[in-house]
């Protein structure tokens, strides 16, 4: 499958462009001076994300933004701190170091992790640990070790029905529109496909594992836990691999051992769910900053749509 656009966007801040009571905090936090920044690209975020080098060399990432920048990641960066802060020591996560929150910057610092992002380009080596991480991240997250709103009840995951009425989805490719009928009667599915003990991270992709030189990874970017199945969250990876070159998502589903054990129907499902969402979504006004989003939301919507009509034709 073809690359198509990549999984970051955004104009991101730069260490000097947050406020100067927030760098003076963090400085005084850890003692030290920022001397040295390492912007990371990855994801969609129009905040600071960076790797920082203080003047006796130590490091840390830290996320930032502001409400006037963008409401929605203000909230994001929030809703990570929280999770962040209750995760156990056993999931391979950031451990967090560090919150700042004046009511109009908000910013969290972790544990700055070496190593790459699989799919810069794909490499068999690379799937095979990205696949071998969302078995080991499934593990570690079973039972859910903190609570977390149950995916069956987030009703964006359902919304066939709804879009089949909205005039926006004219937009959406003629192909997707003659089956929307088909898609709408997955709907009442969604309730009882996704019921599980898990706790999913809710965004795992590729620009979120970060594969470390010791053969280990590290999960990044945690504001989106849900409950759910197990297999769920690498079910919803794979468009995106797929769109950037990773291979045709149900060949790369077949190789995991998840696809022996998850029940088919519950898989047409929830591709049929993601799919709404993501498209749902792509349809929505472009947000301050993240001029590259919606676009992606498009693809990796339609690329979940033609692995499930793969499946039900």
């Amino acid at each position: 499958m073809t690359s198509a656009v990549a999984a970051s966007g955004g104009s991101r801040l730069g260490w000097r462009e947050i406020s100067e009571d927030l760098r003076g905090a963090l400085e005084g936090e850890f003692g030290g001076r920022v001397v040295a920044t390492d912007g990371r690209s990855g994801g969609f975020s129009p905040g600071l994300a960076s790797v920082l080098t203080f003047d006796d060399g130590r490091r840390t990432f830290v996320k930032a933004v502001n409400a006037s920048r963008n409401t929605f990641s203000v909230d994001m960066i929030r809703a990570e701190s929280r999770v962040l802060a209750c995760l156990p020591a056993h999931v391979p996560a950031p451990r967090l170091r560090w919150t700042y929150d004046d009511g109009e910057w908000v910013a969290l610092a972790t544990d700055a992790v070496d190593g790459h992002n699989p799919g810069q380009p794909w490499t068999a080596e690379d799937l095979d640990r990205f696949l071998s991480a969302a078995t080991t991240l499934a593990e570690s997250l079973t039972p859910a070790p903190i609570d977390a709103p149950g995916i069956w009840a987030d009703a964006e995951f359902s919304s066939w029905s709804r879009l089949a009425s909205d005039p926006e989805s004219a937009r959406l490719a003629p192909w997707i529109r003659a089956r929307m009928p088909t898609l709408a009667a997955l709907d009442a599915h969604w309730p009882t496909a996704t019921l599980g003990v898990s706790l999913m991270h809710g965004d795992f992709r590729a620009d979120n594992v970060v594969l470390t030189p010791d053969g280990g990874f590290v999960v990044v970017d945690w504001p989106s836990v849900m409950t759910g199945p197990s297999w769920l969250d690498l079910l919803c990876a794979l468009p995106s691999v797929g769109m950037h070159g990773g291979g045709e998502p149900g060949e790369v589903w077949a190789r995991h051992p998840f696809a022996r054990t998850t029940d088919a129907d519950a898989v047409n499902t929830v591709l049929a769910g993601f799919a709404g969402m993501a498209l749902g979504r792509s349809l929505q006004p472009v947000p301050p900053f993240l001029p590259t989003i919606r676009e992606f939301q498009r693809i990796q919507g339609e690329v979940a749509l033609r692995w499930l009509f793969l499946r039900i034709r």
